[in-house]
């Protein structure tokens, strides 16, 4: 079996927003008990990660590093602003989309795992999702 569902997710400018609730919903009502879930976003300055979900601060200093590593590039490409290029090559460092196990009709997260939207714009943004659930 295998079921496509597409998300609109609201984001506040740069950072995390955790998807694993959302996705959660998808597998459960897919129906799919043993398979896989692929999660795509369909954005170049957006990514997709899985990271740990109970220190706040793990997320913090990842959005640090990735700001002291390429914000203050001298990027020729500044049509959409001075975010755009940054975004693009924090998207292109980081991924566009996961796929994670399914089993027992959950996602087979770990115990400190979610998936999180990573929004490399400082503005807020529509995005979107397509998700995909196979198995049996």
């Amino acid at each position: 079996m295998i079921i496509q569902r597409s998300l609109a997710v609201e984001t506040r400018g740069q950072g995390f927003t955790d998807l694993t609730q959302r996705i959660q919903e998808i597998v459960a009502a897919s129906g799919v008990a043993l398979g896989l879930c692929h999660v795509f976003v369909q954005h170049t300055s957006a990514s997709l990660l899985v990271q740990e979900n109970a220190d706040p601060t793990v997320r913090s200093d990842l959005m640090r590093f990735l700001e002291r590593l390429i914000d203050h590039e001298p990027f020729l490409h500044t049509d959409e602003g001075p975010d755009d290029m940054p975004a693009h090559v924090k998207n292109a460092l980081l991924r566009t989309s996961e796929t994670l196990p399914v089993s027992g009709g959950r996602l087979a997260l770990g115990t400190w795992q979610a998936l999180y939207l990573v929004e490399h714009r400082s503005a807020p943004h529509t995005r979107k999702i397509v998700v995909t659930v196979s198995g049996s």
